[in-house]
């Protein structure tokens, strides 16, 4: 059934606040403790994006990240809709991901996926997929790279990927661990100089758009594990490379 947004405390969200991520685990908890039943309807996009005084770019993120995490299931031109438990994938807390052991092997699962995933993306992107992995390249390298956005930018463009793809379950996996290990991305910034930071991590993803745009998987596959242990190095991590 739908449902009245007005009974739950949601209200306005900060905007010095990673928008999406709060709006996701405001709804995270309202399922997780029973106010959102299996089955309920969330509000449409436009009511939500009134209500929080959001854009609707920023509820579309944030319902993706529930539909990741697999609280929601979204229909094409109905909505989105909550999931039975039972039906839910296996779900990791973010604080568990402090424990560095837990962190690192949560790292070196992404490898090997973004990996795949890129080589795959640039066998079957669309126009529209290469649009969008354009789109977050344009924030990371505009006047959002110093900020917050620039890590959102960043997580979005390897959604763009993963979602190019073809294969849902590559969104799925990729959006719920990248998400998961945004952690990385702070860190990285906070240990390093930030200009340097940004400048390399730019480079490595617009290497990887061009191997992507350009259909050349092998290229794509080498951009993206360039990145990964790159990303890894940054924030003082060492992988095992075969």
């Amino acid at each position: 059934m739908a449902i009245d947004i007005g009974q739950f405390n949601l209200g306005q969200i900060k905007r010095s606040d990673h928008l999406p991520t709060r709006i996701a685990a405001q709804f995270a908890a309202e399922i997780n403790e029973g106010r959102l039943a299996p089955g309920d309807k969330l509000p449409t996009e436009h009511v939500l994006a009134k209500t929080l005084g959001v854009s609707r770019s920023v509820i579309r993120e944030a319902i993706a990240q529930l539909r990741n995490e697999g609280l929601v299931e979204t229909r094409q031109g109905v909505g989105a809709f909550v999931l039975e438990r039972s039906l839910r994938p296996i779900r990791i807390k973010d604080g568990e991901l402090f424990d560095p052991h837990s962190f690192r092997a949560m790292f070196q699962l992404r490898v090997p996926l973004e990996i795949e995933a890129a080589g795959l993306a640039a066998v079957h992107h669309t126009p529209a997929d290469l649009a969008r992995i354009d789109a977050a390249l344009d924030r990371m390298t505009g006047a959002e790279k110093w900020s917050d956005q620039g890590i959102d930018a960043d997580l979005a463009f390897h959604r763009a990927v993963a979602d190019a793809t073809r294969n849902e379950y590559f969104s799925m996996f990729i959006g719920f661990i990248a998400e998961r290990i945004s952690l990385a991305i702070n860190a990285a910034r906070s240990r390093a100089v930030l200009e340097e930071i940004v400048e390399v991590t730019i480079a490595e993803h617009t290497r990887l758009r061009d191997a992507i745009a350009s259909r050349n998987p092998t290229d794509a596959r080498e951009a993206m594990r360039l990145h990964m242990h790159g990303a890894a190095s940054r924030i003082e991590l060492s992988l095992e490379q075969f």
